[in-house]
């Protein structure tokens, strides 16, 4: 089997995988921008990822099994800045 069709493969599954989410997002943040009202909520940009990051670390920790090193590479984070997001969001002590 050729490796380059694997790797193609893969790659179109990631995509389809990012294109649902990207789908689910956008309808998120679209029902919460008509729920607005008219209204000016400040700043959106740290109010969704705020709203993003806590459960985006929940989930890959326990994707990890706790492994702060593998939590981070599967995050593009090093493992410093990890650990100052986790304690942000009181995941560690």
């Amino acid at each position: 089997m050729n490796n380059s069709n694997v790797i193609n493969l893969h790659n179109t599954q990631n995509d389809n995988k990012s294109a649902g989410l990207n789908a689910i997002i956008r309808s998120s943040l679209s029902q919460f921008l008509n729920e607005l009202d008219g209204e000016n909520p400040g700043n959106i940009y740290d109010l969704v990822m705020q709203q993003v990051e806590e459960p985006l670390l929940e989930l890959i920790m326990q994707h990890v099994e706790g492994n702060q090193s593998k939590a981070a590479e599967c995050l593009g984070i090093n493992r410093g800045t990890l650990r100052k997001k986790l304690k942000t969001y009181k995941l560690i002590k």
